[in-house]
């Protein structure tokens, strides 16, 4: 599947995850009803669900990949090495252990030069080691999700970051990680985590977030023993 479709996809499931949340609420989901969700695609779903009440849409697809139990013991143990490894191999990044996975999160300025979705060497070099990483570990997937800042008009700003992590997205296609493992989405100006109004607050929101977490196949077979 290509970058744009999966945009696509995921922009389509977003959507009705967010509507799901807004007439029952996170809170009232049940475990077969959360499943149910989540069945409708991956780990994205959350992103669109459980992220929007917990305000990452990162965070919700590794929440909404959590299986717990013996199989979420061993899926943890697996995470836990890959983020040891992660933290070594990308120090200008910020890598952080989530329930049972890893969000990985790249200031903008360190992929892009501003105002562009043009991979900068340092992008290279550090997407590069990303993707070594989940070669070598196969038995995760991963939602790429592109942030702005608020500067400039809402439209344009969801698809700058839309562009973004399009370009992440290539690049860890073609440095063979798989295409059923990734997808990607641009939340624009939606999910700041720092104030707007200052410089250093939008440097922080100017960013792009990976969130790892084990397949459904993945936990499928673990659970089944």
């Amino acid at each position: 599947m290509d970058a744009s479709r999966q945009l696509s996809r995921v922009g389509a499931i977003s959507l009705v995850a967010s509507l799901v949340v807004a007439s029952s609420g996170c809170s009232s989901f049940s475990r077969t009803e959360k499943g149910a969700v989540i069945g409708g695609a991956t780990g994205a779903v959350l992103g669109g669900a459980i992220g929007k009440a917990a305000g990452s849409t990162a965070k919700g697809a590794i929440i909404g990949a959590a299986v717990g139990g013996a199989a979420g013991a061993v899926i943890g143990r697996q995470m836990d090495k890959q983020a040891e490894e992660l933290e070594q191999d990308l120090p200008n990044a910020t890598v952080e252990r989530v329930g049972e996975g890893i969000q990985v999160t790249f200031d903008s300025g360190i992929l892009f030069d501003f105002d562009s979705d043009r991979l900068r060497p340092e992008a290279r070099s550090n997407l590069s080691d990303l993707a070594a990483s989940l070669k070598e570990y196969p038995n995760s997937d991963l939602l790429i999700v592109g942030h702005t800042d608020a500067l400039g008009s809402d439209a344009y700003n969801q698809e700058l970051s839309e562009r973004r992590a399009a370009a992440a997205t290539r690049y860890l296609l073609a440095q063979g990680v798989g295409s059923s493992r990734i997808e990607s989405v641009g939340l624009g100006e939606t999910e700041p985590v720092a104030d707007n109004e200052t410089d250093e607050g939008r440097a922080l929101n100017r960013r792009v977030e990976v969130a790892i977490f084990a397949s459904e196949e993945y936990r499928q077979q673990l659970q089944r023993g």
